[in-house]
C-alpha cells in the first residue's frame, strides 16, 4: 500500500511538489501532483526568470489553493528550504519582523506570508522526501515542474 492510499483511507490528501529552474536565476517551473485515493490532479506553471526556491515555494502554494478549505493534507517536497522555513524559520521571521535572525530582509517573504495563509486553512502535515531517488510520485512532481519551465526555455 502506498503512502497516497493510507493517507487516503484516513482522509487525507497527499501533496507531491517540486520546483525547477534552467540557472538560478533563470526561466523555471513548479509542479504539483495531488492524490486522494484513485483521483489525482496534475498542475504546472512556471515563471521566465526566477530561482529554484521560489518555484518549490510556489508549488506548494498553488498545491494548496487547489484544495477547499479545512482539508487535511500531507505535504511531500524534495526542499529542506520548504520544510524547515514552514516548520521551524517562520516563527522567528515572523517574531522578527520579516528579518532573518542577522537583521537581513528575508529573501522571497512575500510567498513565505502567502504559503503561510494558505497553509492555515487547512490541517497540513509537513514530510520531506529525498529527491531523485526513485520516489515515483516526487518524480512526477519533478517532471511537471520541467514541463512548467519549458514554456519559458523553448526558443
Amino acid at each position: 500500500m502506498s503512502e497516497g492510499d493510507a493517507d487516503a483511507r484516513r482522509g487525507v490528501v497527499s501533496i507531491y511538489t517540486d520546483g525547477a529552474c534552467k540557472g538560478n536565476p533563470g526561466p523555471g517551473g513548479w509542479g504539483a501532483l495531488l492524490v486522494y485515493g484513485d483521483r489525482e490532479k496534475e498542475l504546472c506553471g512556471g515563471e521566465a526568470a526566477t530561482t529554484n526556491n521560489r518555484m518549490e515555494l510556489t508549488a506548494v502554494i498553488r498545491a494548496l489553493e487547489a484544495l477547499k478549505p479545512g482539508s487535511s493534507v500531507a505535504v511531500h517536497t524534495d526542499s529542506q528550504y520548504v520544510k524547515n522555513g514552514i516548520e521551524t524559520w517562520i516563527h522567528g521571521w515572523k517574531r522578527n519582523g520579516w528579518k532573518t535572525a542577522d537583521r537581513k530582509p528575508v529573501k522571497n517573504a512575500e510567498l513565505w506570508r502567502e504559503l503561510d495563509v494558505v497553509a492555515a486553512k487547512h490541517d497540513v502535515k509537513w514530510h520531506w522526501v529525498k529527491g531523485h531517488n526513485g520516489h515515483v510520485r516526487n518524480e512526477r512532481a519533478d517532471a511537471l515542474a520541467n514541463r512548467g519551465a519549458e514554456h519559458f526555455t523553448s526558443g
